[in-house]
Formats: structure tokens, sequence, C-alpha cells
């Protein structure tokens, strides 16, 4: 292949074609290393409904890179409260709820 050739495979190039552009989805295993969370912990939370991943055609999981940090927020309130799974993710649901809660209100304030 020429040194100026572009093969991409398929897949979107950032600007200058050097590099693929950073999907906002990670499969299982990524999401995994990431997070740090245990296989069967993340299947809980599936299971929960608390992490609605896409599925793949291969019937593998595709997470939100949002959900990797969502996720740590509940293992971190989840150990630092000793509350169970559905416990924690009530609580980071309401966090976030707060947050953008806030958030709008920042905006409302700003339109006066």
């Amino acid at each position: 292949m020429c040194p100026n050739e572009r093969h991409d495979h398929g897949h979107d190039l950032a600007q200058g074609g050097e590099l693929p552009i950073r999907s906002e989805f990670i499969a299982w295993a990524e999401f995994l290393q990431i997070s740090g969370v245990h296989p069967s912990r993340l299947g809980e939370l599936i299971e929960l409904g608390w992490l609605e991943p896409r599925r793949t055609a291969g019937e593998g999981y595709l997470f939100r890179r949002l959900d990797v940090y969502r996720t740590r927020k509940l293992e971190r309130i989840c150990a630092d409260f000793e509350l169970s799974s559905l416990g924690g993710t009530i609580v980071v649901d309401l966090l976030d709820r707060i947050d953008r809660l806030e958030r709008r209100v920042r905006e409302l304030e700003a339109q006066r």
C-alpha cells in the first residue's frame, strides 16, 4: 500500500485519517477492564435493568461509556454505605436526577 493511500476497512476515521473515531459504545470485556467490576456483578446490574446495553448480532453486549462512570459511582456508594445493589442503584439514579434538575435550574436562571 502506498503511504498516502487510505484504507479504513469500514471504520470511520478521524480527521487526517490516522486513528479511528472513538465510539460511544464499548464491548463487555472493555467495560469490565475499565470499570473494574466482576462479570457476575455486571450481569446482576443488567438483570436489574439498571444497565441496558445494546445487543450485537453475535449476542454480545455494547455499553455506553457513560455506564462505566455510573457503575464506578455505584460501586463506591455501595462500598462506602454498605448498600445492596438495588439500594445503590436507587441512590445513583437519584443523584443523577438531582444533577439534571440543578443543571436545568441554572439554564433557567441564565435566561432571566
